[in-house]
């Protein structure tokens, strides 16, 4: 099968601290693949990367086979590939329905669009995908007014809104209250199944990623410490290591 994603030998330097060094993986079309490690392995760093946010210095990264390294943040999510974050990135003072709009391939063309108007069909996907994610009663509320766990459906839903076809998710879990977690994650699930959506995440909580991830990449000081199904990295005397160091 062919990679939708493909990061080799992926190097990233803050000046004289290397944050990745050689990291590769891939994802395939379909997949919901993991990435975990200690706090301050490099994962937010490859993200940030492989969207264009902070480019590699070394080494490449392709989706749909082609190399997107060089590419700049808006032409690669124009191309499908997509991000959100752990602190969540919503327009408080505008409600739900606004906050859909504006994540609308459409609308993000033109400033202009956000004056004029958005066509019925823009509209028509905000209220599915709002009511896809459980927010659909509280459409016209004020975004900065939901709970954290809300504004991460929300922004999940802002992100399929605008029609990725791989969707990086930096801890969709963090912060959110225990009560709400298995119905966002359940989302997250249905997402993949239901819309297509390929789905590479971070997350913390390894109850979380070891029941929801069919293969999973660790990283530790930036570097790939362990790759695998779920049980193969679970087990694995490194990861094990890793992550007792780093609470220890």
């Amino acid at each position: 099968m062919t990679a939708l994603l493909k990061v080799e030998n992926a190097t990233k330097t803050f000046g004289g601290v290397v944050a990745n060094r050689n990291v590769s993986l891939e994802v395939n079309q379909g997949d919901i693949a993991g990435l975990i490690g200690p706090n301050g392995s490099g994962k937010t760093t490859l993200f940030n990367s492989i969207v264009g946010a902070h480019p590699i210095d070394s080494g490449s990264v392709q989706f749909e086979g082609e190399e997107i390294s060089k590419l700049t943040v808006p032409v690669i999510a124009r191309r499908g590939l997509v991000r959100t974050f752990q602190q969540t990135r919503i327009y408080a003072e505008m409600n739900c329905v606004e906050n859909m709009r504006i994540s609308a391939p459409d609308a993000r063309s033109s400033v202009l669009s956000l004056l004029s108007g958005f066509s019925n069909q823009i509209d028509v996907r905000a209220e599915e995908l709002l009511d896809f994610v459980g927010l659909a009663s509280k459409r016209f509320l004020r975004a900065g007014s939901l709970s954290f766990g809300q504004q991460k459906l929300l922004e999940f839903a802002m992100a399929l809104m605008s029609e990725p076809k791989l969707l990086l998710l930096d801890e969709p879990t963090a912060g959110v209250n225990p009560t709400l977690i298995n119905g966002l994650i359940d989302r997250l699930v249905r997402a993949n199944k239901e819309l297509g959506v390929t789905l590479l995440v971070i997350e913390h909580n390894m109850r979380v990623i070891m029941n929801l991830a069919e293969h999973i990449t660790c990283l530790a000081h930036g570097e790939v410490l362990a790759q695998g199904s779920p049980a193969e990295v679970r087990d694995n005397p490194r990861v094990v290591d890793a992550y007792l160091g780093a609470s220890a």
